[in-house]
Formats: structure tokens, sequence, C-alpha cells
């Protein structure tokens, strides 16, 4: 049996989901198996999990992109130990490649490597930049907190007995945030 995975990493990809669920109809996937989280949310990554475990010896999981199913080389490594010991494969549609073969798997294994390096370098580079950027003056970070919010977000709490989360709607910021200041006693 051919499982499919699809993943994107906001709900705002929806035309990605729709092309990997497209791509997996067309390469005869039964089942599939699809979510919207990021890949390096991986204790949140439900229906992967799902998809491992319901595969059996002989079915194939099928993905459209390397970089839907894994988030470094050694997550992809520990997915395709787990799909052997199962007897099951590994096809992405993407790279042509199956890794119930001898070849495929070997095509996988340098190919996870490769995307794993040019994922480190354009980080580092994102790193080089901003730090470029700062210290031209150009990039000051996220704007702090209105002092005045704060003020009525505390007064909100206290006074009128408001939870966290509404008080923070109230006077336009963020639940984390006010839940960061409440925890910094500001």
């Amino acid at each position: 049996m051919n499982v499919g995975y699809a993943r994107t990493s906001t709900t705002e990809q929806k035309a990605g989901l729709a092309a990997q669920l497209r791509d997996l109809t067309a390469h005869s996937c039964e089942k599939v198996f699809q979510e919207e989280v990021s890949s390096v949310d991986t204790d949140r990554r439900l229906q992967l999990e799902a998809a491992l475990d319901f595969l059996r010896e002989g079915d194939v999981l099928v993905v459209t992109k390397l970089d839907r199913l894994a988030r470094s080389v050694k997550h992809l490594l520990d997915i395709t130990e787990r799909l052997a010991a199962k007897g099951a494969a590994l096809r992405i549609i993407g790279m042509g490649i199956d890794t119930g073969t001898p070849n495929g798997r070997l095509m996988l294994t340098l190919l996870g490597g490769i995307a794993q390096f040019e994922r480190e370098i354009m980080l580092e580079r994102q790193r080089e930049g901003i730090a470029k950027a700062k210290a031209e003056g150009k990039y000051k970070g996220r704007k702090p907190t209105d002092a005045g919010k704060a003020a009525d977000l505390r007064r909100l709490i206290a006074e009128e007995g408001l939870s966290p989360t509404e008080a923070a709607k109230r006077v336009g910021m963020g639940r984390a945030t006010a839940y960061r200041l409440i925890k910094e006693g500001a």
C-alpha cells in the first residue's frame, strides 16, 4: 500500500498543501496523513507519527519533497530506520528516490546531507546579515512593548479581575508577551 504524508509549516500555505495532496493522489496513495506544523516541532507532528505507526511490511511512505518529511539528516535516518524495521520503504516523488533499492538508500543519505548543509549555510548567512545590519544601526530588533500597555495590563488583571489572555487582547498585545510581563513582575 502507498501511504502519503503531506505537511506545511503554516496554515497560510494552503496551496502548497493542496499541491502535495494532488501529487500523492496521482502516485496511488490509498491513505494520506496531513498536517500543518513546523518541522522543528517534532513533538507536535502527530500525523507523521500516525503514518509511521500505520505502515506495515511491504508498504511505501510517499512524500513529495524531502523537506516535508525530515528536519535533519539524523531525523531522516531515524525515519528510514523505523521504516526498514517494519519492512516498509520511502519514496520521495520530487527526487525520484525509492529506499526499496540500495541505490535509493545511498542517494537519500547523500541528498539529505546536502540539504542539511544548505540550510546551515543559509542560517549562517542570515546571522551574518543581521550582525552587519546591527553594526550599521539598521537593525534594531523587535520594538519593545509599550510601558503604558504593561501598566494597563496589570490594572485590568488586578482591578477588573480579567485573565491575562483577556487583558492582553484588550490592551493589544500578544498572550505570550502578557505572561512574560507578569512573570517578570512588570
